[in-house]
């Protein structure tokens, strides 16, 4: 079975941490953004990243919970849909992974943040 996120005969496969390492990489400067410094935190989150797609087939934030239904869960696939007011407000979004560049620079570690996503 083909999975959703794969393009055209791409055969699906496992993601490993380190493919969601690369996808992180990729995402932040795509966006101008800054990955967290903290090696470990990041290698933990694209553990869990990496999880997520292997269960869910597609990057849902490690830091929420989903429903594992795609379209229920789409504000909060990463990077989910409150990263900009997230960054506009604090510098960072909810879970700490992407930093704007003007906070990165600050050389501060991520703050708790309020959860924007509207509870059901």
């Amino acid at each position: 079975m083909n999975n959703p996120n794969n393009t055209p005969g791409q055969a699906s496969r496992k993601k490993t941490a380190q493919d969601a390492r690369l996808f992180i990489e990729r995402v932040a400067q795509h966006n101008g953004w800054s990955v967290n410094p903290d090696r470990q935190f990041v290698d933990d989150l694209a553990e869990g990243l990496a999880v997520n797609y292997n269960r869910h087939g597609y990057f849902l934030c490690p830091c929420r919970d989903g429903d594992g239904e795609r379209e229920r869960d789409r504000d909060i696939i990463c990077p989910c849909d409150y990263i900009t007011p997230d960054q506009q407000e604090f510098g960072h979004c909810f879970c700490g992974l992407f930093l704007t560049p003007e906070f990165a620079v600050k050389n501060e570690a991520p703050t708790q943040i309020p959860e924007r996503r509207p509870e059901e």
